[in-house]
């Protein structure tokens, strides 16, 4: 008896749904980690000087209006760049002072007594611009194609504090823009989504800026850390 024509159609869909999931693949590739400060690329013998880290603010109208939820996560996030690129330098110590509580508790664990280390200039910084644009553009009336650009912008300023006056006797800015462009012709090529990731690359970008200025700063001996 010959199958109807229904359910031949029922198969052969089974049969190529079934293909289709037997030819799924995974994947996965290292990503490449945002630019490193220029001081991390040149070798350095000379002393570090300690400082410590202290206040990052969001100062931008960016994550700060009336739907907020108050938390600065920009400004946390800024600190944590702030904190990975100074080590990087070669140029510093970093004393994390976030980090005491969980310090406090593992030296108390080993019995270890705590040396703690006293920093001649505390490290604060904003962020002073930050935003996002979204553009897109049709060719010959979306014939030749539609294309679409994200772009972010990211401005930051460091302070260098004397802790025994409490004066600012150094200050840097870095800047940093990100875009990424997508185009479709004739219904192929890629079409982009709200990507959320370029914040994070923009504003590593600001403050890399920033450290290497501030690391510039040392070498031509308009400040130091030890002064």
């Amino acid at each position: 008896m010959k199958p109807s024509a229904g359910r031949l159609s029922l198969f052969v869909a089974a049969a190529g749904f079934a293909l289709v999931a037997a030819c799924a693949t995974e994947s996965s590739r290292a990503v490449v980690p945002s630019r490193a400060v220029a001081s991390a690329q040149s070798p350095y013998s000379g002393p570090k000087h300690t400082l410590v880290v202290g206040a990052f603010k969001n100062a931008s109208p960016y994550l700060r209006g009336v739907f907020s939820d108050g938390q600065d996560r920009l400004g946390a996030q800024a600190k944590t760049l702030l904190k990975k690129d100074l080590v990087q330098s070669g140029r510093f110590v970093v004393v994390d002072r976030d980090a005491m509580e969980d310090a406090d508790q593992e030296a108390t664990i080993a019995g270890a007594e705590r040396e703690l280390v006293a920093a001649k200039v505390v490290v604060t910084g904003e962020v002073t611009a930050f935003g996002r644009k979204q553009v897109g553009d049709k060719q010959l009336f979306g014939i030749g194609g539609r294309g679409k650009t994200q772009s972010a912008y990211a401005r930051v300023t460091l302070n260098i504090v004397d802790v025994k006056t409490g004066t600012i006797i150094y200050s840097v800015e870095g800047a940093g823009e990100y875009a990424l462009s997508n185009r479709e012709v004739l219904g192929f090529g890629s079409t982009a989504a709200y990507d959320s990731t370029l914040n994070g690359k923009v504003l590593g970008l600001a403050v890399t800026e920033a450290v290497d200025r501030l690391v510039e700063g040392i070498e031509n001996r308009n400040w130091s850390p030890s002064s």
